[in-house]
């Protein structure tokens, strides 16, 4: 579906500085995209679609958008929003993201596929001017001869047919030839030509397996800036998996070797071993101006942390204490040596200030005292922007959790509206439990739910008080669920904080479907947990399945 005439008249302006990109000077009173200086490095965040593929991570609409919005905040460049033609529910997500986030650019995949292009070109309808199409074809000899069974030859006209396709509808076009790093340089260096003359605005060199190492990277991405026509017209960019734990060396590595878009995602999630972190890839290019010269990124760090917390709370994917930027751990110091150190000059031990990526003091805590308006404002401050049908069951939950504990912290807020979102769209909610165990008794729970206005009530026995409390939940949803995976977490400190479950269901697919809960009482969390897992589960038996594909 090309753009309309008026829509191309619309963009005109834009299309020609992407035509004409140049890293040298240029007029400063000509408008002037963000790519096209030569010393920022671009931040594409793929959490939203290459994140997602993580096992257990997929997310809702409304986590999505909450998710964006914050990588709003944070001053991304490029948010890639999803992969419209797998499913309605993704096609719908871009289309929303495209309409509602305002600053990055937003993103959609698409194969070298007329229908997936399509797809993509009418989901990002609505972001007008900052619509991207992400295009990628597969390049290496192992894709080439075994998963597509194809020429070479046949490669570069489907890559050309592709973006021209693309450009046809945008005029920001990205190419990604699929496990660039085991493709032959030399054909590597043609497809990549031939996609920059179709119309290609950004060129990404993916490292799609994680087999690259740092010098290997870093000397095809000097390759190809040396041996490819007009290479200088595109944005290098690289987009790195993290199967050997080189995602983050990778970039860097190509970023010195004249790269200018980083892809990733924060917290480092993704397919298999995950994705380059993006947090520690914008914190080395700051702290290191000695390696990076006056390479920069527009990233707000001070956001860093937060964008963290939430993207951890909304995947079910926990961030280990020990990780780089945003661990638990990161700023802590447990020797006395390195705490006096600290004590007398905090740079003896720390290269990064903590106050820099987020960390450091907070607002006082509300109490059972405060207003709904005290409330609605510290969440908005958190980044958590709520309806008004969303703010009345928070601020119920809110109050019930002041009469049990003297401070209700930020982190309580925050997984009080990550638990009512979660339930969102879901056709079950949990009204009440009732468990009696301990001793000799045998564990029975006695749960009521509410569906479609109705109150749904069932007992069950079982081995414990959490696995009794589940059973009778089957018995109402009449759907069984294998638990693989189950964690407990303190949201905050003190035996009254507020306990968070995180659990992983497969309900007879193989898929591992996340759900999560937050309660004082650790059984009503892992209760809350459950229904929220079936929630998602009826949700996406609703969705088209998908096409069943490999991905950048």
């Amino acid at each position: 579906m090309p753009l309309s005439s008026r829509a191309q008249s619309a963009l005109a302006p834009y299309c020609f500085l992407l035509s004409n990109f140049s890293g040298a000077a240029h007029d400063p009173g000509v408008p002037d995209p963000f790519y096209m200086n030569n010393d920022r490095v671009l931040i594409f965040d793929t959490t939203l679609r290459d994140g997602e593929q993580c096992p257990g991570a997929s997310m809702n609409l409304r986590e999505k958008l909450e998710i964006a919005r914050q990588l709003a905040r944070l001053k991304v460049d490029i948010i890639e929003a999803g992969f419209p033609v797998i499913s309605d529910g993704d096609f719908e997500a871009v289309k929303i993201i495209a309409s509602e986030i305002q600053g990055p650019v937003i993103a959609g995949l698409a194969r070298c596929v007329p229908k997936d292009i399509e797809a993509a070109g009418r989901a990002l309808l609505p972001a007008g001017d900052r619509a991207r199409i992400h295009v990628f074809l597969a390049t290496s000899k192992i894709h080439r001869e075994h998963k597509l069974k194809k020429a070479n030859e046949e490669i570069i006209r489907l890559a050309v047919e592709g973006v021209t396709q693309a450009k046809s509808m945008v005029c920001d076009v990205e190419f990604s030839p699929e496990d660039a790093s085991r493709t032959e340089p030399e054909f590597l260096a043609e497809v990549v030509q031939a996609a920059i003359e179709a119309g290609a605005t950004t060129v990404n060199i993916p490292d799609t397996v994680g087999y690259a190492m740092p010098g290997q990277y870093a000397d095809l991405i000097t390759y190809l800036r040396k041996h490819v026509r007009d290479i200088e017209k595109a944005v290098i960019s690289v987009h790195c998996h993290d199967d050997l734990g080189m995602a983050v060396a990778n970039s860097l590595a190509a970023v010195q070797s004249g790269a200018r878009q980083v892809e990733g995602t924060f917290n480092g999630i993704g397919e298999r071993a995950g994705n380059a972190a993006l947090e520690e890839v914008v914190m080395a290019i700051k702290t290191r101006p000695d390696v990076y010269g006056g390479l920069f990124t527009g990233i707000a760090t001070k956001e860093i942390l937060k964008t963290s917390r939430l993207i951890s709370r909304l995947s079910g994917l926990q961030v280990a204490r020990s990780k780089a930027i945003i661990g638990e751990n990161a700023f802590a110091h447990g020797s006395g040596i390195h705490q006096d150190g600290i004590l007398k000059m905090r740079e003896t031990y720390e290269i990064m200030d903590p106050r820099d990526v987020g960390w450091g003091g907070t607002d006082l805590p509300l109490t059972k005292h405060s207003g709904r308006h005290a409330m609605v404002a510290r969440l908005e401050q958190l980044g958590l922007t709520l309806t008004e049908a969303e703010i009345v069951p928070i601020f119920t939950r809110f109050k019930e959790l002041g009469d049990k504990k003297k401070f209700v912290y930020d982190d309580d807020l925050v997984a009080l509206a990550g638990d009512a979102a979660a339930g969102e769209t879901g056709a079950y909610a949990l009204e009440s439990l009732y468990v009696v165990c301990g001793g000799s008794t045998v564990p029975t729970a006695t749960v009521k739910l509410r569906h479609n206005g109705e109150t749904l009530e069932e007992a069950s026995p079982g081995n414990g008080a959490v696995d009794a409390a589940m059973k009778a939940i089957d018995r109402i949803v009449k759907k069984t669920g294998h638990l693989a995976v189950y964690l407990v977490e303190a949201v905050t400190e003190g035996q009254d904080a507020l306990g968070e479950v995180t659990l992983k269901v497969d309900f007879g697919d193989g898929r591992l479907i996340t759900g999560k809960g937050a309660s004082t009482d650790v059984i009503e969390a892992s209760a809350r947990a459950y229904v929220n897992a079936i929630n998602r589960v009826l949700v996406m038996q609703q969705t088209a399945p998908g096409v069943d594909m490999s991905r950048v």
